[in-house]
């Protein structure tokens, strides 16, 4: 039986375009706290409110954007969204004072909410039925390429040309997504169907998919975890005198996640979620660990291999899970649930870690955040995990009894 194709212009038009939105975020995430320090002389304790305030608008308007793509469509949402990432991108030119950039971030996390999103939403449907945990694989290894292109290319700006140069290279990457969302062609049939022919859902469930909430508390847990690393990591590498390697920290990263992943998404289809699922939640555990422990270079670039290992294969697990979880029509709803919770433990483990940073040390953060990252396996288990191996074994015994 021929395979569906996978790899259409729709396809890399939408993976292109949360690539060039996350390669932002990403590039941001790492050098806005060292712009606050050097040009704004914020304080330790603020930092942590960089990465919080943006994700928190975002998560605010994610349910929006979700329901609002079945009554505008999804290329319109996608459209306002990754304009507002554009003029966001912009005004970081003029920012002098920590009140403005906060006030910003905000504004930010608005186009980043609805675009990334609606990129969600629309990849699930582009993507072939029977592909779903390969073709969703490949789309989140555009993103997880994106935590390595980004922070890469920004502390390597940042510790060579400057801060304007990476708000300049922000820019520049806003004007190409908005370009790739332009040639995207989604049909409007998807929007249009859902809203003539099924019956709209109502209060909270018009702005979540209940089906997808275990996944989404699985991520928040994950998430938290992995905020000490996309936050602080920068900061934590200068501390240590790691500043060479901390550029190379995310090549490490995206090497080994690139070399996991034409198997990692196949065995998803193969052989279920759980299969993928466990070894990564305990690579990610392992790798925020050795950070903690890291007194050279080379185990602060091990850390890096195991959580991107980890970390990037769990993403694109976790929200195949969600998707499919819903009916075709209710995926936006969906992708936006999933990060709703997703963006909440960034966002949460963002603020609360910086102030646990203070009082323990980064070190004594990473150790608490691997303990975390452990509980998540737990988490995991409860709320889906088990579910998914019963279902698989009467799926296996079904397909024997023929």
């Amino acid at each position: 039986m021929q395979k569906s194709k996978l790899w259409t212009k729709d396809f890399l038009a939408v993976s292109l375009t949360s690539f060039f939105v996350f390669v932002i975020f990403y590039m941001l995430t790492v050098t806005l706290p060292l712009f606050a320090t050097d040009e704004l002389h914020a304080s330790k304790q603020s930092l942590g409110l960089i990465v919080t305030i943006f994700l928190v608008s975002g998560i605010v308007f994610r349910p929006l954007a979700g329901k609002w793509m079945t009554t505008l469509g999804q290329k319109k949402v996608l459209l306002i969204g990754v304009f507002i990432f554009l003029i966001g991108s912009i005004l970081y030119m003029n920012i002098h004072s920590l009140s403005a950039l906060l006030l910003l971030r905000v504004l930010h996390g608005i186009g980043f909410g609805m675009s990334t999103t609606a990129t969600g939403a629309i990849v699930a449907n582009v993507i072939p039925e029977q592909r779903k945990g390969e073709g969703m694989g490949y789309y989140a290894t555009f993103m997880n390429l994106a935590m390595v292109v980004g922070p890469f290319v920004g502390l390597t700006l940042t510790n060579t040309l400057g801060h304007t140069a990476v708000f300049t290279v922000a820019v520049v990457s806003s004007v190409l997504a908005v370009l790739c969302s332009l040639v995207l062609r989604v049909p409007e049939v998807q929007a249009s169907s859902a809203t003539n022919e099924i019956q709209p859902a109502k209060g909270l469930a018009a702005f979540f998919e209940y089906c997808s909430l275990p996944i989404s508390v699985a991520g928040l847990v994950v998430a938290f975890s992995y905020a000490s690393v996309i936050s602080f990591v920068s900061i934590y590498a200068k501390e240590m005198g790691f500043t060479q390697a901390s550029s190379f920290f995310f090549v490490v990263y995206a090497v080994c996640l690139l070399a996991s992943r034409p198997f990692t998404g196949k065995w998803f289809d193969q052989y279920g979620e759980n299969s993928v699922v466990y070894p990564s939640i305990l690579s990610l555990a392992i790798g925020i660990f050795l950070l903690s422990q890291a007194t050279t270079s080379w185990v602060f670039l091990l850390a890096g291999a195991l959580i991107g290992l980890g970390f990037g294969t769990i993403t694109s697990s976790f929200q195949s899970i969600a998707v499919k979880k819903a009916s075709p029509h209710r995926r936006g709803v969906a992708t936006a649930t999933f990060f709703v919770f997703f963006d909440s433990g960034m966002g949460l483990g963002s603020f609360l870690l910086g102030i646990l940073s203070t009082a323990a040390g980064y070190k004594g953060m990473y150790v608490f955040c691997s303990i975390v990252a452990l509980l998540a396996i737990a988490v995991y288990l409860v709320l889906h995990g088990r579910k998914s191996q019963k279902q698989r074994i009467i799926s296996q015994n079904e397909s024997l009894g023929k």
